[in-house]
């Protein structure tokens, strides 16, 4: 496994794997990988030839009163990680290489940006967006790939790459869960012993909403008030939302009557969790 720290560096190393006819997967994260990073490069492995995992800890897309400086950075771990899993490349850039002067330009999804996530985090999208932009012309890959438990960020980054016509394929990859049904995150360190036991009332809920629509219901109204109910149980729990979202357009449902996202943003004492599932209406 190689690693690039430059720009020149990976895009050569891509340029080399394209000479032999192998096509390229791009897995973008920030580092303090997880078994859920894991399975994205996996994923990618057997999807692509030659597999780049970029580590960069995105300052665009942190607000001013967020966890930039103390978000977690063990990158010998993560590239033990990476080899371990059949990655070939990690670019991992320094914030000069990436945003070498004052960054002017900006790629702004409309719309798929400002709800959900998008209310309490202004400019959040707009960084994750641009970053992504950026990576994508950097190492130019076949497909890049990425986790369904940022389903916004995921339907942001699809829509984007339709719209400026980015010739490559997103992947989205199943949730990966311990065992208790908590979603793997970098940010789970975080929590206290306690605090990860609270923080199971996410799946919980989730898994209530599922039940209620097997056994037929269908209002949005009803199924959130039984969500609120698990989520406020844990004296640690502050709701930050819980909606029931179009899939596409993100847009509120009053119904469940079309493919939806079931979507959920919980503080766990000073932790930010998110988590979702997706819900197929039978046509």
């Amino acid at each position: 496994m190689k690693i690039a720290k430059t720009i020149g560096s990976v895009r050569k190393l891509v340029r080399q794997a394209r000479s032999k006819g192998k096509s390229v997967g791009l897995v973008p994260t920030m580092g303090a990988l997880h078994q859920g990073h894991i399975s994205l490069i996996e994923k990618a492995t057997k999807n692509t030839s030659f597999v780049v995992v970029s580590i960069f800890v995105n300052p665009a897309q942190f607000g001013p009163k967020e966890d930039f400086k103390k978000y977690p950075r063990p990158l010998r771990n993560d590239l033990k990680l990476c080899e371990n899993a059949g990655a070939d490349v990690v670019f991992a850039p320094s914030a000069r290489e990436i945003y070498p002067q004052e960054n002017l330009t900006w790629v702004n999804v409309e719309k798929l940006s400002q709800p959900l996530c998008g209310r309490s985090r202004p400019g959040h999208f707009r960084g994750v967006a641009t970053v992504c932009a950026k990576l994508f012309n950097i190492v130019q890959p076949d497909a890049a790939f990425f986790g369904q438990k940022d389903a916004q960020q995921a339907a942001l980054i699809r829509r984007m790459a339709a719209d400026l016509n980015f010739p490559l394929k997103i992947i989205i990859c199943p949730t990966v869960r311990q065992p208790d049904g908590l979603a793997l995150s970098s940010r789970n360190q975080y929590l206290s012993p306690q605090e990860k036991k609270d923080a199971v009332c996410l799946y919980k809920s989730l898994r209530k909403c599922r039940q209620m629509v097997v056994l037929g219901e269908n209002s949005s109204k009803k199924i959130i008030a039984q969500m609120r109910n698990i989520l406020s149980a844990p004296a640690s729990a502050k709701i930050e939302y819980v909606e029931i979202v179009d899939v596409k357009t993100l847009q509120p449902l009053t119904k469940i009557d079309r493919s939806a996202l079931v979507a959920i943003a919980v503080r766990i004492g000073s932790t930010r969790l998110i988590d979702n599932i997706l819900i197929d209406v039978p046509k």
